[in-house]
């Protein structure tokens, strides 16, 4: 099939266009540039049915022939662009969104949009399974991601209602490995680049706090489900072993053969304090579950960052 991806070169995007390019489809990547890097393409350049545009998807889209699928995946997603990109978060999340929508319509294209485990905000339920309806704070420091998102989510709901369009929602909890920017400001990248220069590995809050990470490959398999099956989601695609932050820690120190000490800070304001997906739903309606466990996948992405720096 002939796919549109924006955000194509990020670190889920990048890899959605290897996947899609790897099973014979022809894809158009989109991106700025804002958040994403031209390296995380740099294996597809030249490929005969991959073609790159650099634009803003929120400025409309000027693009020859018609679609199969359009996958919207196009936002910063770190909690360290929320207070340096905020407005570009919000535009991307609603305008963008509405000129991703208007294109697959006008195809009557196959819709797939990222949308994200913030959603759930400071989760009251846990795991969280995708009928549970969040508690957000809509003014927070991290509202303008959490509601970009949810005005995401809306909109491609009310498309499908009103004018019939295939759409799928796609719930991506933290997602992790090689292609990341070192200076990412997730977790993952924050401890990994840290322990391989020596640096303290600051945990934000006692380490007690959970999350449940899903490796990059594992979440693009179930992203590539979504999108051929036709179910409208939200979906949610993430892992559900969780670990807490001081695990995750010491497993970096250990991976890395870091003798790196652990520092504590604050704790940033509306930090949820346990994320956990609940995926029954993917493993009964596509049959997927991750596959990478997080020592290996850990390893993978340290091997990347350990490239970067040689």
């Amino acid at each position: 099939m002939r796919a549109l991806v924006t955000g194509a070169a990020g670190v889920v995007g990048s890899h959605l266009v290897e996947a899609l390019l790897n099973r014979g489809d022809e894809v158009v990547g989109v991106d700025n540039f804002l958040t994403g890097t031209r390296e995380n393409l740099e294996p597809f350049a030249g490929h005969q049915r991959f073609d790159l545009i650099e634009a803003d998807v929120c400025d409309g889209l000027a693009v020859d022939g018609e679609f199969d699928a359009v996958c919207h995946l196009a936002s910063p997603a770190s909690p360290a662009d929320f207070g340096r990109l905020p407005r570009e978060i919000l535009r991307v999340g609603s305008v963008g969104t509405l000129e991703t929508l208007e294109l697959a319509l006008r195809s009557d294209a196959r819709y797939l949009m990222a949308s994200t485990s913030e959603v759930y905000g400071e989760p009251t339920v846990h795991p969280q399974p995708e009928h549970y309806r969040g508690n957000v704070n809509t003014v927070g420091p991290r509202a303008c991601y959490d509601e970009a998102k949810r005005f995401a989510e809306a909109a491609a709901s009310s498309y499908a209602r009103s004018f019939g369009l295939s759409t799928s929602i796609a719930r991506i909890f933290n997602t992790y490995g090689p292609r990341m920017r070192p200076d990412d400001g997730r977790v993952v990248p924050n401890f990994v680049v840290r322990a391989l220069s020596g640096e303290p590995l600051v945990i934000h809050g006692d380490g007690t706090q959970t999350r449940s990470f899903c490796f990059v490959e594992d979440e693009v398999e179930g992203l590539l489900l979504l999108l051929d099956s036709d179910l409208p989601g939200p979906v949610n695609i993430g892992n559900s072993d969780e670990v807490t932050m001081i695990e995750l820690a010491h497993l970096v120190l250990e991976l890395t053969g870091s003798s790196a000490r652990i520092e504590f800070g604050p704790r940033p304001e509306n930090d949820p304090m346990q994320r956990c997906p609940d995926t029954t739903f993917a493993d009964l309606a596509l049959g997927w579950s991750p596959q990478t466990k997080l020592r290996d996948g850990l390893a993978r992405t340290i091997e990347y960052f350990r490239g970067l720096r040689d």
